[in-house]
Parts: C-alpha cells; structure tokens; sequence
C-alpha cells in the first residue's frame, strides 16, 4: 500500500487519542493520529514522523500521521507504521497475492458471524474460512507484541473465531507486524494476559495464527515474510 504525498516533521505532543502536535518546516501543525493505541514508546518528543498530506477541504488538520521512527537502544532506527486504517488493506494485498489461500479466492470484508464481525471471509473451492486481522506496532529488542493496551474487543473475536469452528469455518488470526527485522511475535501477557491466555486456547483449538511483517519506508507498506509465533506464558 502507498500513500499519494508524505512529508518529515519532528513529533511534540500527543493531545489525546485522535490529535497531535507536530513541527513542520519551522511551524507547529495540529495532525491527525490514526492509531487509537497507547503507542507511549513511539510518539515521543522530538521523533521523526512522517504525514500523509489529505486533499480533503472538508477536513479540519491537512496532515495524517501515519509512521514513526523509533530509535532504539543500540541506536538503530525502527520505521513503525501506526496507520491502523491501513492494516486490513496490507492484510488484503497480501491475501490476493494467494499467501493462504489461492490467487482465485473470494475475498470479502466485514462479514458478520455470530456477535462479531470479522475482517474477512474468504472462500476458496470447497475451503470457508473467517479471518481477523490485527495490527501490531509494539516492538521490545526486536521482538514483536500484542497488545499495547487490553482489548476484550480483542478476546471476544478469538472466542467467536473457535465458536465458527464448530460450524466448519476454517478460522485465523494475522497478526501484521508493521515493522520490520523481528525475531518472533508473542502476545503481550504483561499488558493483557487474557488475550494471551484466549490466544493459547484458540490455537489449541485449532484456530491458525500467523504473522506477517511488513516492509515499512515513509510512503508504504508492504507485507513481506512470516514471522514465527511463540505461544510459551509469560
């Protein structure tokens, strides 16, 4: 996936889940922050981040901010993108190149089961399948986690993925690293040992869960290699 137009400029402040300060060529720019996570570790004062420009004149701020650049403690550079937006169209390109399923599947978004609404539906010959995409932007010494913060939204879609189980759906979760370089992904006991504990449960249920991460420059994303899971508790 592409932006149109993105532009650099130095992170301020973060004045609540939807608005942010930023310094653009020499001037201070309210934005938009399209992420609602925490993201505490990156959108820090003085970071680089880089905004996608909004043709829109309807909009009150011009920009998005859309990725960040951690620097981290050995002093390298992490591109981490918190467009969440975004993640179910990375997921969707990904899907369409025939990872999991073939090039010829029907792919559809938003398909309601049960109390929920998944991602996606996909059906492929015979093969029926939901699936839920999550985003993840947490990265701890080249390790991937999820999530930054407790989601029973979170847990409410890995319960209803083993309930369509038993109706003969195939079910997954992807879990799309917006970074890239990391070692594995584990679910984030620290912050929300439920979901872990719901995860673990639904793998040995049989639910499938994979993650992919993602080739992250300024102006795109782009979902590249699986990366490998560790279930183990914390």
């Amino acid at each position: 996936m592409k932006y149109n137009k993105v532009v650099p400029a130095r992170f301020l402040q973060r004045i609540n889940r939807f608005v942010a300060r930023v310094e653009l060529d020499g001037r201070e720019e309210t934005v938009h922050v399209k992420n609602t996570g925490r993201c505490k570790e990156l959108l820090v004062e003085g970071a680089t981040v880089y905004l996608a420009c909004s043709d829109s004149p309807s909009r009150k701020t011009k920009y998005d901010l859309v990725t960040v650049e951690k620097v981290r403690k050995d002093g390298s550079v992490l591109s981490v993108n918190i467009d969440s937006q975004i993640v179910n169209d990375v997921a969707e390109e990904w899907l369409s190149e025939g990872n999991l399923f073939s090039p010829h599947a029907k792919i559809r978004r938003e398909v309601r089961y049960g109390n929920s609404r998944f991602d996606f539906y996909v059906e492929d010959g015979s093969r029926k399948a939901f699936l839920e995409v999550k985003g993840v932007t947490l990265e701890q010494d080249g390790f991937a986690r999820f999530p930054d913060a407790p989601t029973e939204r979170g847990v409410k879609h890995l319960n209803e993925l083993i309930s369509c189980m038993g109706d003969g759906y195939e079910a997954y979760v992807l879990f799309v690293l917006a970074m890239e370089g990391m070692h594995s992904f584990a679910p984030n006991d620290e912050t929300h040992k439920a979901f872990g504990d719901t995860l673990r449960l639904a793998a040995k249920q049989g639910v499938k869960i994979l993650a992919v991460e993602c080739s992250v420059t300024d102006d795109s994303v782009r979902a590249t290699k699986a990366v490998s899971i560790d279930l183990k508790e914390e």
